[in-house]
């Protein structure tokens, strides 16, 4: 059954057909092939529970704060600062595109809002300084990815809510090893580039004098994150009233920068609607392969095997990383969040995980299924902010980091205190 729904789907992502209709076809297709019920008939209700969920808001309030973020040229800047800064590393603005993402990261909350934002103004820069475009390309759709691990983090709080998990700690316990990942992926920039450093591109140089004046550039995105985590920490609003303040205070430093306008809304409107419109289909389909995938029994039957092979606790860590790897190859984020968590969670905490600790892995772990193909949303969202080329130069370049994400869960397995240390003084 799990071969057959992996054979369904990559050949119909191989056919070109987009990731949403992709997704809506296979339940269609598991339905007739597995059910002996008309799963079909519960789409629409599927559709409306889907579309609904007060969380979800969240999701165009992030977009729309990164997309007046974009308009309002805060993420330009902040983008040129950061050059200044990190260029003279082996790579130049690769590192600079890490740098952008984990800045941003903690203005948006979102992967999708991190990658097209940061990567609508780096990708112009690819081919006018000679870099590598498949490596340049990968560290815009893996560092996108560190908008849901540095607060603020739209999965987070999904956690949080399908295991009654403080939000807050959350949180605190994604700030080092969102900080941890972003270092990492620089380090395979600059492993890269010292053994081939034509993938290096052209080396910007930038004096001291340059630099410190740019340090005020970085100033908007600290003041956006204090007004959305400093909001949810004083109790003042939830994630997502911290997300509509967001929004407000982007619109504030639009105007200061001159940059608020009818024109300039109506473009981020409209950009705001295109992108939530692709995630909530995206979502929606999901959702329905998620109600056909439990209707036929599949995820019982992948859990059920994982059960039964009476592992360890370390043993059961290790298959659920393989587990959560092989599937984010062919579900979405959220609605694998939402099938497989009530299921796991319960099962690694009876074995002696921290909760807050395993929602941190687990949301590692979902990371890398944004850059996993086939159907990883941030290769995607990369490629359609291109003018061309093939999908395979994202899947490329971003495959090195998925290995970067291995990496750190070995070291939050052995030093579970990088993700436990700020939480804990939360207790204290």
């Amino acid at each position: 059954m799990l071969g057959t729904t992996l054979l369904v789907l990559v050949v119909l992502l191989a056919l070109a057909i987009p990731v949403a209709a992709a997704l809506g076809v296979l339940g269609l297709i598991l339905e007739q092939l597995y059910s002996t019920m008309p799963l079909s008939l519960a789409m629409g209700e599927v559709a409306w529970s889907a579309s609904r969920d007060f969380l979800l808001v969240s999701i165009p309030m992030f977009i729309l704060l990164g997309e007046i973020l974009l308009r309002s040229g805060v993420a330009e800047r902040m983008y040129a600062a950061l050059s200044k800064w990190l260029s003279w590393l082996p790579g130049g603005l690769m590192h600079s595109n890490i740098g952008a993402c984990a800045v941003f990261a903690a203005t948006s909350g979102s992967s999708v809002a991190t990658a097209a934002t940061v990567g609508t103004v780096a990708l112009p820069l690819v081919r006018t300084h000679g870099y590598n475009e498949r490596l340049f390309l990968g560290t815009l759709a893996a560092g996108g990815t560190l908008g849901i691990l540095i607060p603020p983090s739209i999965n987070m709080i999904i956690y949080a809510v399908l295991t009654d998990t403080s939000i807050p700690k959350l949180y605190l316990a994604g700030i080092i090893p969102g900080l941890g990942l972003a270092a990492l992926f620089m380090l395979i920039v600059a492993i890269a580039c010292t053994l081939r450093p034509e993938w290096g591109g052209k080396r910007l140089r930038a004096s001291w004098g340059e630099r410190l004046a740019s340090l005020p550039h970085l100033v908007p995105p600290l003041i956006i994150f204090l007004v959305v985590v400093g909001s949810i920490y004083a109790g003042l609003a939830t994630p997502t009233e911290a997300a509509s303040l967001g929004v407000v205070a982007a619109l504030v430093l639009a105007a200061f920068y001159r940059r608020l306008s009818v024109a300039m809304l109506i473009e981020v409107f409209e950009n705001t609607m295109r992108t939530t419109a692709m995630i909530m289909l995206i979502i929606v389909a999901a959702y329905f392969l998620n109600f056909v995938i439990t209707g036929i029994g599949l995820t019982n039957l992948i859990t059920g095997a994982v059960a039964s092979l009476g592992l360890s606790k370390w043993g059961m860590l290790v298959a659920m990383v393989v587990f959560y790897l092989v599937l984010g190859c062919f579900m979405e984020t959220l609605s694998m969040m939402i099938t497989t968590i009530p299921i796991i969670a319960p099962v690694m905490v009876a074995l002696g995980f921290d909760p807050i600790w395993l929602g941190i892995i687990i949301v590692i772990l979902i990371e890398a299924a944004l850059i996993t193909p086939p159907v990883g949303l941030n290769l995607y969202v990369v490629q359609s902010l291109r003018s061309g080329g093939s999908l395979n130069d994202v899947i490329a370049g971003s495959l090195p980091f998925v290995i970067a994400m291995i990496a750190l869960i070995g070291l939050l397995a052995i030093f579970p205190g990088l993700a436990l240390w700020l939480p804990s003084l939360v207790r204290g």
